[in-house]
């Protein structure tokens, strides 16, 4: 073999090596690792026009993709457990998100509440496996109606409390709430802006107690329609002042009509105090319930 034989050949190797380099270089694809984190949040509804957001109103869905926004540095779009509506509270609301942006979980929870107003705040973060969500994968909701029962309207608390200046006779009250417990149909007791396809809704329990001049309904379910709690509280209060006797609270059930109920009970005594998940999840665990104020008579 001629020496110019040998040189076409080695530059033949060394054409098909360079080419094949290039085009492996240009195939390389840059693998984007989406994760999903959990948040939990606490919020005092009184200053948002509920959780959605809105336009031209404050909410506490816009603070709070604002506050991560600027922690991932890309827009986040967050999905809660419940949504609330204006005026409610929450002290164990649950979102979760999607990022591409690695950043420590301590760094969620303190980048956030340095960028949230000083009435929502984050407890904790986790890292989530895809499948969770915070809203379809919840087994419950627990909700607590609180209630300041005495003769005279109180100067503090009179945003996170319903003042109800009648004496409320908790027995009865916890009586007539008995006949919500189970999967039954609540038509009585949403909204006529709900718009779930159904009315039934499964109640897992539901107690009322008196803790000094406080009276706390607390009601645990599947999920709730629009206005459900509101409108259950009002009928228990109907029957605590002594309105209606304790039967009524199953004829307005039974009736499945909404002008049956009476009053929607106002929303600064409503708070969401627990969403619940599979343990599958490892979610942080609950260290207390209810709001801060509860927490010194429980």
């Amino acid at each position: 073999m001629e020496a110019g034989d040998l040189l076409f050949i080695w530059f033949t190797f060394f054409l098909y090596y360079l080419i094949k380099k290039i085009a492996m270089q240009a195939r390389v694809v840059y693998i984007v690792r989406i994760m999903r984190i959990a948040i939990n949040l606490s919020y005092e509804g009184h200053n948002y026009s509920g959780w959605q957001r809105q336009l031209s109103q404050p909410s506490v869905q816009g603070y709070v993709e604002t506050a991560l926004s600027k922690v991932a540095d890309h827009k986040v779009e967050i999905t809660c457990a419940g949504r609330t509506d204006a005026g409610v509270h929450a002290t164990d609301q649950v979102v979760h998100f999607d990022t591409d942006s690695e950043r420590e979980l301590h760094n969620w929870v303190m980048g956030a509440n340095a960028n949230l107003p000083d009435d929502i705040a984050v407890s904790w973060a986790a890292a989530v496996k895809e499948d969770f969500h915070a809203r379809f994968a919840a087994t419950a909701r627990r909700y607590w109606y609180v209630i300041y029962n005495r003769a005279t309207r109180p100067g503090m608390l009179h945003k996170h409390t319903t003042w109800w200046h009648r004496q409320l006779n908790v027995q009865q009250m916890q009586a007539a709430g008995q006949h919500f417990l189970g999967e039954q149909d609540f038509s009585s007791f949403r909204s006529a802006e709900c718009q779930s396809k159904t009315a039934k809704r499964n109640v897992y329990y539901l107690t009322v107690k008196r803790l000094g001049e406080l009276v706390i309904i607390d009601i645990c379910a599947n999920a709730f329609l629009h206005h459900m709690v509101r409108n259950i509280a009002g009928v228990l209060l109907a029957i605590g002042e002594g309105k209606q006797p304790t039967d009524w609270a199953k004829q307005v059930l039974q009736a499945r009509d909404r002008e049956f109920a009476g009053i929607t009970a106002p929303a600064n005594g409503l708070y969401l105090v627990g969403v619940d998940y599979p343990k599958t999840f490892k979610l942080p665990k609950r260290t207390a319930i209810g709001p801060w104020f509860c927490q010194f008579v429980l």
